[in-house]
């Protein structure tokens, strides 16, 4: 039986997700600053390029200064406090980007064309920016994308190393020869190249999810101008063409005034956000990005002569870069799909939740161990194990705390077997072990004795200790064992040990297989017999013990086939329970006996005591929510009152599934029906439940009645559920009195009402005796 200890301390240390990083709403007028931002861009190239001579340079750095106080602010106030580091390198390369445009200004000589010596003054703050924007950029993608075999940065490279070749033998060597200032030129050049990694880094973000931020295409934009503004500026200093300073100037200023207005966007959040992975296909886009990448430099070499030594060592070393790069695409793509099969296998052959072997692996290894047992004149078992009441623990905590137990099971399980038995989970709260040893041995039994007292332990969850116990199914086989027949029997075995009680095990032997052919065969019976007529109701009186007169009656459902004859109810009852065939044969019973007693009522002469009907509702006509639809039709189709009515639960059903039960019974007695509990005394017989459920009759078990009268050993518990009842102002019936002697006893005890053969037995409607 599964026992929660301590429940309302478990409830009070339930844990609950962490919440949530500072979600507080971006400012107000983000959104509009933004567009602001966006709009000045555009008109920054407008009057750079076209306005007064005198006003050009202050508007730049106002521009350089605009957008570096944007993307510092969006840093520090728009963006979530969890993921403002990428903003942060953001801010910090947008700082280096400032400093070097200073030292341009303040430096002589460090912005002139053709570019002196003291142009590398500035590239001591911009080449580290440029690095330091990739970064962030890359630590966007990174979260955003969270997928460790995402080739984007490989793609980056790739674009980079053909842009840099490209750069390489168009703009640097070209420059170095005509003006003579290597160093110069080679800074210049990775400017453009290291642009093409930053707009494929950007493209990545937008390719890395469903959600098209603003924010993102303002990147995008920033990044397009950033690398035209250096493309332009590599060719104007390398005397290539001319290519009019102001030009240069308003496209970098355009480009962090875009910057700035992305990380001022409220949608800059989303950047930073992981989103949905989608796997895609290489687009067509892209393989050309990547094909002109690896052709271009090939037809460069075969194109351009080398002019020299140096000339044809970077080549090489650029050419070596692609090759070495498209080697370890190939490999990463390969290690890839080699991973991705291995966990696609992984999960045909083993439980997501608990990564243990599943059904299909445990019939394939006992299928590779019957050849192998016969050999060794082995047998092989299996303990087929099922947690007992498990449904309890997901229905108190939820299905969370159930899968934390089941892999807390899993986990006890692995570490208490053999390292060459199998330990398998097929399904719900099922697990299997499969283990071989001698032939005739006893190890099953030991090992299945062994678990039992393994789940005597408590489980440590996030909700406290908790103990669950185990029904255990014992099966074996020798050599020929077929996995799926030796499943099937230990699994009727495990259904022999929640018979006998829960928390024990079961040896299947063949009888257990006839039992099952006989409840299958019981359960086809079964099906129909409603329709056909064989089922029928009978009436057991329940007497006023006080007076002695009939204070109504208790409805029970019988069987007669007309080819197996009477079945008990004790045989049809539990299959019809278990198949769901109750809820129907349930409804019709409550119908047929809700007639039958306003039939009566009607016969009655005038000033008759008022007789009740108790009808017995089953654990799954209790988990059907439906159940109160039906009691009302039944009280509206026959006009009975609804006190008139008696519906009797079990403590052991309302257990099964507390909080269904519980609602069911709430909406039963907003109708006005009365309700019993039956058996008491057999179940939990737990007062606070007893106190929760809408109760008004407690029927005492006849196993409590049957040596009363004679000083048995059950008077005092008998008489404390009397005491106990009238302090709970509740009426109590008691079950199974048969003799005088009883009777006499029960009304010395003050008992409400009895009903047992000494009173009458259940008969038919037709041959039931009004008093």
């Amino acid at each position: 039986m599964t026992r929660v200890l301590d429940a309302e301390r478990e409830r009070a240390g339930t844990e609950f997700p962490a919440a949530p990083p500072d979600q507080r709403p971006p400012p107000r007028h983000a959104r509009t600053a933004a567009w602001l931002l966006a709009a000045a861009a555009t008109i920054t190239v407008v009057f750079l390029t076209a306005g007064p001579q005198p006003l050009r340079a202050p508007l730049n750095l106002a521009g350089f200064l605009t957008g570096t106080a944007a993307i510092g602010y969006g840093a520090w106030r728009v963006a979530v406090p969890a993921d403002r580091a990428p903003w942060r390198h953001m801010t910090a390369a947008a700082g280096l980007f400032l400093a070097g445009l200073i030292t341009r200004i303040v430096v002589p000589g460090a912005a002139v064309s053709p570019p002196t010596p003291m142009a590398l003054l500035p590239d001591v703050f911009v080449v580290p920016g440029y690095l330091m924007a990739a970064y962030a950029f890359a630590g966007m993608l990174r979260r955003r994308r969270a997928d460790h075999d995402d080739p984007a940065w490989v793609d980056a490279v790739l674009v980079g190393a053909g842009s840099a070749f490209l750069a390489w033998t168009y703009l640097v060597a070209p420059s170095i020869e005509r003006v003579g200032l290597p160093l110069i030129q080679f800074a210049n050049s990775f400017f453009p190249v290291i642009d093409v990694v930053l707009v494929v880094l950007v493209a990545q973000l937008a390719l890395a999810g469903s959600s098209r931020a603003p924010a993102l295409w303002l990147f995008v934009l920033g990044a397009a101008l950033l690398f035209t503004g250096d493309l332009l500026y590599s060719i104007r200093d390398g005397d290539l063409a001319g290519v009019p300073a102001d030009l240069v100037d308003a496209l970098y200023s355009a480009a962090f005034l875009l910057f700035g207005a992305g990380c001022v966007h409220p949608s800059m959040r989303t950047l930073t956000q992981p989103q949905q992975i989608m796997v895609r296909t290489l687009s067509f886009t892209r393989t050309a990005l990547i094909a002109a990448a690896m052709l271009g430099p090939v037809i460069v070499a075969i194109v351009e002569p080398i002019t020299g030594f140096v000339d044809g060592a970077v080549r090489v070393l650029l050419c070596s870069v692609l090759i070495l790069t498209v080697l370890f695409r190939v490999v990463r793509s390969n290690n890839s799909r080699a991973r991705a099969e291995n966990a696609i296998r992984r999960r045909a052959t083993h439980d997501a939740l608990t990564d243990l072997p599943n059904r299909e692996l445990l019939s394939d290894t006992i299928g590779a161990w019957s050849g192998q047992a016969v050999a060794d004149q082995q047998e092989i078992s299996l303990l087929f194990l099922d947690l007992d009441r498990f449904k309890m623990v997901n229905d108190h905590w939820g299905h969370q705390i159930g899968d934390e137990l089941l892999c807390a099971v899993a986990g006890r399980l692995s570490a208490h077997v053999r390292s060459t038995d199998l330990v398998a989970r097929i399904g719900g709260d099922e697990f299997v072990i499969a283990l071989a040893g001698p032939s005739h041995s006893i190890l099953a039994e030991s090992v299945a004795g062994r678990l039992l007292a393994l789940f005597e332990q408590p489980f440590p969850l996030s909700v406290g200790d908790v103990v669950v116990s185990a029904s255990i199914g014992v099966a074996k086989a020798g050599g020929t064992a077929e996995a799926l027949e030796l499943i099937r029997d230990a699994d009727t075995a495990m259904y022999k040990a929640k018979g006998s009680g829960r928390n024990a095990y079961a040896l299947f032997d063949t009888s257990l297989r006839e039992d099952l052919k006989d409840r299958m065969s019981l359960e086809q019976a079964f099906r129909g017999a409603l329709e056909r007529g064989e089922l029928y109701a009978t009436y057991q009186p329940i007497v006023d013990l006080a007076t002695g007169e009939v204070d109504g009656f208790e409805t029970l459902m019988r069987w007669e086939h007309p080819e197996l004859g009477f079945i008990s109810p004790l045989r049809f009852i539990p299959v019809a329970e278990e198949t769901g065939l109750i809820v129907d044969a349930g409804a019709w019973l409550l119908r047929e006996a809700a007639g039958c007693l306003a039939r009566w009522r009607a016969q009655r002469p005038p000033g008759a005591r008022a007789l009740h009907m108790s009808v017995n509702v089953s654990v799954r006509q209790l988990r059907d929510r439906d159940l109160a639809v039906v009691v009302r039709e039944v009280l509206a189709e026959t006009g009975l009152p609804p006190d008139a009515l008696w519906l009797e639960i079990t403590e052991s059903g309302v257990m099964e599934d507390i909080e269904t039960a519980l609602a069911t019974l709430a909406e039963l007695h907003e109708i006005g029906v009365v309700m019993a509990v039956d058996d008491f005394g057999t179940g939990y017989s737990s007062l606070s439940y007893l106190n929760r459920l809408p109760v008004d009759i407690v029927k005492l078990d006849r196993s409590f009645i049957n040596d009363v009268g004679q000083h048995g050993a059950n008077e005092s518990i008998v008489r404390a559920v009397l005491a106990m009842a009238r302090e709970l102002d509740l009426r109590v019936v008691a079950e199974g009195v048969e003799t005088e002697l009883q009777r006499d006893w029960l009304r010395d005890q003050a008992c409400d009402l009895a009903q047992g053969w000494l009173f009458g037995k259940p008969l038919r409607a037709a041959e039931t005796v009004l008093a």
